[in-house]
């Protein structure tokens, strides 16, 4: 879908502006770090510059209709500068990454100006090691995490020296006139028109349908249901749902993506998987570490979940829903801690909270935007969960800006109000890399949780090792067998099963003659399944 002058937000776009104020800034970003000396700064606002009729939205700005009749709109910005949104600074002596790091807190510590295109991008010179970095900064009702690779492959090359693009001598960029009040409204009812034909569109269809209909109606109603049973179940009260303030810390940590892969082979699930597990194991040690007990205490992660497709690629605005996912703190072992995670996962997966959080965004695209302010904050709200933590796959082969090869990308994301922690996940060429985004006075121990993350995929690696060494060699591996549960788990790597199965008791010792006797009991079968 094209993205035009005079594009009503999305109701979940407009949330993400509902949701931000002083201290909570709804930006997202990343801080990329490349190989070789930086590209002269003229040459590099020209690249940008020479992409940005791939998207328009780079170039537009907020209108709200008057008295808030209506959300806000995307209008050409007349007054766009380039040079405002590409900056250019350096690090002092020595450019260590520490310093970097430091940089990027404090331009995440600032909010975005409304009044202009809701992007900024950072040319970093000074980093050690004959590299630089670009930190870019984009306001999330712009854009959601998934579209934002989409985006990257605008301003990225796939080789160091790509031929001529066929739109490189385009002409000058004319924007449209700034629309009048009146405009604005006329413009925000034919948003509700068009979206009301829609759903009559669609009210017709499902009459035609009324066996598919029921059930698709059953699905949705279940699913808010679901939605409905997790705000009763609040998420526990923790060290890291506390007022924040504006200023911000960040910490990153590199892994590589075969790691996760091992431990995922090893005793089954997904990367995902992993990475909560790990995630989950690094705030135990962390909670630890500021005398925290942990007994029962099952942590909740927003985990947003991209319904982003084929048909939706090159548009920007956010097509997410969430899900809440377990952190069971409380679970020492690293693997029966994964083995929890990947169930509960596996139980939202076939739940439909998906369906139903669907449903509630279809509803609020009716509701103006007083009542979607309110239902946004409920929906960001600590009561439903402790932190963010957001899993981005990116691209597996390497990139390139003006011949120069990105090799780290660290992810930033961003902090509801009362959410002290944000982890936010990427991988890229083979790599994994973590972006840790704190409170400045809530999380001045942040760097804790990241050596945690270390430890603790560490611990999974070892136990994934010791998993297969155990496999007798010719049996398949510890991967092999079902995917079920039960005594599949332990084909799969999963602990050892504790109690032998039937055609396995030994028929020697203490268990069988205790086994024999109760078979000569009068009254019982010889074949009781309970002897």
């Amino acid at each position: 879908m094209a993205q035009r002058h005079l594009d009503r937000l999305s109701s979940t776009d407009a949330s993400f502006l509902h949701q931000e104020g002083p201290a909570s800034h709804m930006h997202i970003g990343a801080v990329l770090i490349f190989r070789g000396p930086p590209p002269d700064f003229a040459d590099f606002v020209d690249h940008v510059r020479s992409r940005l009729h791939l998207v328009p939205r780079y170039r537009q700005k907020l209108a709200t209709p008057p008295f808030e009749t209506g959300r806000p709109l995307w209008v050409d910005d007349p007054d766009f500068n380039i040079e405002y949104h590409v900056r250019h600074t350096a690090l002092p002596p020595p450019g260590s990454e520490e310093q970097l790091f430091l940089l990027a807190s404090r331009i995440a510590s600032q909010p975005l100006d409304r009044d202009k295109p809701l992007w900024e991008n950072w040319l970093v010179e000074g980093l050690e090691g004959d590299r630089f970095a670009l930190i870019s900064k984009t306001h999330h009702a712009l854009v959601d995490g998934v579209a934002g690779i989409d985006l990257a492959t605008v301003l990225f090359d796939l080789e160091p020296n790509p031929p001529a693009r066929a739109d490189a001598n385009l002409e000058p960029w004319e924007p449209r006139r700034e629309p009048s009040s009146v405009e604005l409204v006329a413009a925000g009812l034919r948003g509700s028109v068009g979206l009301a034909t829609g759903l009559v569109t669609r009210a017709v269809s499902a009459a035609t349908r009324p066996v598919t209909t029921l059930g698709k109606l059953r699905d949705a109603a279940e699913g808010v249901g679901e939605i409905v049973w997790a705000g009763l179940n609040p998420a526990p009260e923790t060290p890291l749902n506390v007022e924040i303030g504006p200023h911000r810390r960040y910490a990153v940590v590199r892994h590589q993506l075969a790691d996760y892969k091992t431990v995922k082979d090893t005793f089954g699930g997904t990367v995902n998987d992993v990475v909560l597990t790990v995630v989950a194991g690094a705030l135990a040690r962390w909670l630890h570490s500021r005398g925290v007990r942990t007994e029962g205490l099952e942590m909740r992660a927003l985990v947003p979940v991209s319904v982003r497709t084929e048909s939706h690629r090159g548009t920007l605005g956010n097509k997410l829903t969430a899900m809440r996912g377990p952190l069971p703190v409380y679970i020492h072992d690293p693997v029966p801690r994964l083995r929890f995670v990947r169930r509960a996962m596996d139980g939202l997966k076939e739940s439909k909270q998906a369906v139903g959080a669907a449903t509630l965004t279809a509803v609020n695209e009716l509701w103006p935007p007083t009542i979607l302010a309110e239902a946004s904050r409920l929906n960001f709200s600590t009561r439903l969960f402790n932190l963010l933590v957001t899993n981005i796959p990116g691209p597996q082969v390497p990139l390139y800006v003006l011949g120069r090869q990105l090799e780290d990308l660290f992810p930033l994301a961003f902090l509801p109000k009362n959410h002290a922690l944000a982890v936010a996940i990427m991988s890229y060429n083979g790599g994994l890399d973590y972006g840790l985004l704190g409170d400045y006075d809530a999380l001045p121990d942040i760097d804790v949780i990241a050596e945690g993350i270390d430890v603790s995929l560490k611990d999974l690696l070892d136990a994934a090792a010791r998993a297969r060494t155990r496999t007798p060699a010719g049996n398949g591996g510890t991967n092999g067998g079902s995917s079920g549960r039960g005594s599949g788990e332990a084909r799969n790597g999963g602990p050892k099963q504790i109690l032998p199965s039937a055609g396995t008791r030994a028929k020697q010792g203490p268990a069988a003659d205790m086994r024999a006797k109760r078979a000569k009991r009068p009254g019982r079968a010889r074949n009781d399944p309970a002897g």
